[in-house]
């Protein structure tokens, strides 16, 4: 069995305490600590609002992309939200994602 080196966190909570205490924490470190390779964070419906909301965020998902986390995030949620664009602008990377 190979060693999986890939961590994919699906952020679903808009709440913005579990995004600061639980979401970045962890992906971040996750990094710095040398406990995954890679980290992939998957911003999800409602966070889509509240990322391209909230300054305090924004900056968390700056740390992150300057961390070498890969920040997506659901294309068809921005579209709806109308969010596309601001995402993008803060360098994360929209996209249809396929669930298998």
């Amino acid at each position: 069995m190979s060693e999986k080196t890939h961590l994919y966190l699906l952020w679903t909570n808009a709440d913005e305490m579990t995004a600061e205490k639980m979401v970045f924490m962890y992906t971040i470190n996750s990094l710095r600590n040398g406990w995954w390779e890679n980290v992939t964070l998957i911003v999800w419906g409602a966070t889509t609002q509240l990322v391209a909301e909230n300054i305090k965020i924004q900056s968390l998902i700056k740390e992150a992309l300057d961390s070498g986390v890969h920040v997506s995030a659901c294309k068809a949620c921005s579209e709806q939200l109308e969010a596309t664009e601001t995402l993008r602008d803060m360098g994360v990377d929209v996209v249809y994602w396929e669930i298998l």
